[in-house]
Order: C-alpha cells, then sequence, then structure tokens
C-alpha cells in the first residue's frame, strides 16, 4: 500500500515560463483581470497578447477572471469569459470560436497522480472546439477536448472527451441529449 509522501513532491521539471515574466502577470492581472472593476475587454485583451496568448477578435473578457499563464492560451473569435471564470492553464488551452465559458468554470490542466507515494503533477491540455458551451461551475479535467458544438451542463465534471453536438451532464459528465443550435 502507497502512503503519500508530500514532502518528497519534486515539480522542478516543471518550467512554466520565466520567473520575472511570471511575477509581472501576477501584478498585471491582479490589477486588470482578478479585480471587480469592470476594466473593458479592449483593454484585457491586449494585455493577454502582451503576454503571449493568442486572442482572436471580440473577445468579451468580464471581471473576476484568472488566467494562469496567458502565453499557454489561445482563443477564438468572439468567445465570452465569464465572472469568476478559472483558467488554470498549467497546460495549453485552446478555446475556438464563439465558445462560452459561464460564470464559475473552471479549466484545470493539472493534477496528481496518487497512485504515487510522491504525489507526482500530472499535466494535460485541454482543447474546446468552436460553439462549446460551458456552464456555470462547470469544470472541465486536464487532457480532455470538447468537441463541436458541445455543452457541459452547470454544476457538472468533464473527466472525458465530450461528443459534438450533445448535452452533457453529471459527474462525471455523461451525454444526455442532442443541441439543436
Amino acid at each position: 500500500m502507497n502512503t503519500t509522501r508530500l514532502d518528497q513532491f519534486d515539480n522542478s521539471d516543471y518550467r512554466p515560463g520565466p520567473w520575472l515574466v511570471r511575477v509581472l502577470w501576477v501584478l498585471i492581472s491582479g490589477a486588470f483581470f482578478q479585480t471587480w472593476f469592470p476594466w473593458p475587454s479592449a483593454l484585457k485583451r491586449p494585455l493577454l497578447r502582451l503576454f503571449g496568448a493568442n486572442v482572436g477578435r471580440g473577445v468579451v473578457l468580464k471581471p473576476r477572471v484568472t488566467v494562469k499563464y496567458p502565453w499557454k492560451l489561445t482563443v477564438g473569435d468572439h468567445c465570452w469569459i465569464g465572472e469568476n471564470v478559472w483558467i488554470d492553464n498549467l497546460g495549453q488551452v485552446t478555446l475556438g470560436s464563439h465558445c462560452c465559458l459561464s460564470q464559475g468554470a473552471l479549466l484545470l490542466c493539472g493534477n496528481h497522480d496518487y497512485k504515487k507515494s510522491t504525489f507526482d503533477l500530472m499535466v494535460g491540455d485541454i482543447t474546446l472546439e468552436d460553439g462549446v458551451w460551458i456552464g456555470a461551475r462547470a469544470s472541465v479535467g486536464p487532457g480532455v477536448t470538447c468537441h463541436s458544438h458541445s455543452v457541459l451542463a452547470m454544476g457538472s465534471t468533464a473527466t472525458q472527451d465530450l461528443e459534438a453536438w450533445m448535452i452533457h451532464r453529471g459527474n462525471p459528465a455523461q451525454a444526455k441529449s442532442q443541441r439543436n443550435t
């Protein structure tokens, strides 16, 4: 039986980006993204680009959005990113065009290997294809692809790929019905 040994945890091989860039991003993020002040999206989009994000046209960014590493983020045209969305992108996160992340949605690229006593870090990229809607307080886990126009219902958790044009709900999310529009 394995016992967890957090004193032996070592993620020194994970390199998220230069230290100074990460510090500067924390300051900018706190001032312009993680605040309730309604800074316009027209200001926030160039700030994300300045830090390496690939951001399309017409992207709407509401207050209190957390993006861990913008240099690991691609957002297509006309996406909506709602209040309290957390993009915890230890890996690459790619949003196609016309995607919606509702309030409190979580995109989580990292996890720990509970089968190893050292609790090793595991990272997987997340892809949302065009037209995907992630409902309020829903979560998408590492390595998941949400295929074209799939929906993850409010409060649900995607631990596996979501089928195109289907509405998924539950924990873990299961396809429940067809999406018609």
